[in-house]
């Protein structure tokens, strides 16, 4: 068995940032299941593949506290979920684990598949931009064997990747980024919670968004925005960290990186144009910012993602 990640399951040097403790990942360590492969991609996603061939085995997850993908690579023809009997695992089909996710299994005989673990804020941090819907107004849903031809297609095409170094791993996160994406279309629902209180009105985080997605290539400061609302600049930090679930210069920021990162893939533009364009006051800086959040400088991240 090759050997596995160091320190113990939780991993704590990674994880330990964003807060995620990879319950499954530990559940999974302490069956017989063996593993195969496993890596953290960036952002506090981590991926693994795992190996079971057991005649008959009992698997259970309690509220793991992150949100688990699951695809069946091979094998699985006789695991079923116990609130779902006669129910079967087979090769391409997915399961989503959400964090608030309970369930007993039966594993009988061999099962290969890939995991992929992620924080409930990477999911639902992309309702705004996605589906113009605040983050804590959506969950991920527990789904047992479903199929999803493009999910499907990212995963086999991350599990048949390398995760061997930097510019690997740069192309696996690239990849798991689009099916969580993907994953956000096809399997969100409603937030199971009391009446939401706070936050902005619809109509006003809509402007918002907009007005910053329009104007990444400005200095936008917090007046801007609070004027833009008709708050005052401390009642719409508070609303505004409510309805995106971050504070508006952290907001800003993510933007700025993912338009960057479209631009590099989308267009030649040249690096001090994209800089321009995304409100960097020059290219050092715009390189340095890009290069601490995507783990690449934007001409290396370039070369790596339209190859």
């Amino acid at each position: 068995m090759p050997a596995r990640p160091p320190a113990d399951p939780i991993y704590p040097s990674p994880a330990s940032a964003g807060g995620i403790s990879h319950s499954v990942f530990k559940t999974m360590s302490e069956t017989e299941a063996k593993l195969e492969r496993f890596a953290w991609l960036g952002d506090d996603l981590a991926v693994a593949i795992w190996c079971r061939d057991t005649p008959i085995a009992e698997t259970s997850y309690d509220k793991p506290g992150h949100h688990t993908l699951s695809y069946y690579m091979d094998g699985g023809y006789r695991t079923e979920r116990s609130d779902l009997p006669g129910l079967y695992g087979a090769p391409k089909r997915l399961c989503t684990l959400p964090d608030w996710h309970e369930s007993s299994w039966t594993v009988r005989g061999h099962m290969h598949f890939m995991h992929i673990y992620f924080l409930p804020e990477h999911f639902t941090r992309r309702a705004v931009v996605e589906l113009d819907r605040e983050p804590r107004e959506l969950t991920l849903a527990d789904r047992t064997y479903f199929e999803h031809e493009r999910i499907g297609q990212l995963c086999a095409s991350l599990a048949a990747m390398s995760w061997e170094g930097p510019d690997a791993l740069l192309r696996a996160n690239e990849a798991t980024h689009e099916a969580l994406s993907h994953l956000l279309h096809a399997q969100s629902m409603p937030q199971h919670q009391p009446r939401v209180r706070g936050g902005l009105a619809p109509a006003v985080r809509r402007r918002l968004a907009d007005y910053i997605e329009a104007n990444l290539a400005l200095n936008i400061s917090l007046g801007m925005l609070a004027q833009l609302a008709n708050m005052s600049e401390f009642h719409l930090a508070r609303m505004f960290r409510i309805s995106f679930g971050m504070p508006p210069s952290a907001w800003i920021a993510a933007r700025r990186i993912e338009h960057a990162r479209l631009l590099l893939k989308t267009s030649d533009q040249p690096l001090q144009q994209i800089a321009d364009a995304c409100g960097y006051a020059d290219l050092s800086h715009f390189s340095h910012r890009f290069r601490d959040s995507v783990g690449a400088p934007p001409s290396r991240y370039r070369s790596i993602v339209t190859a």
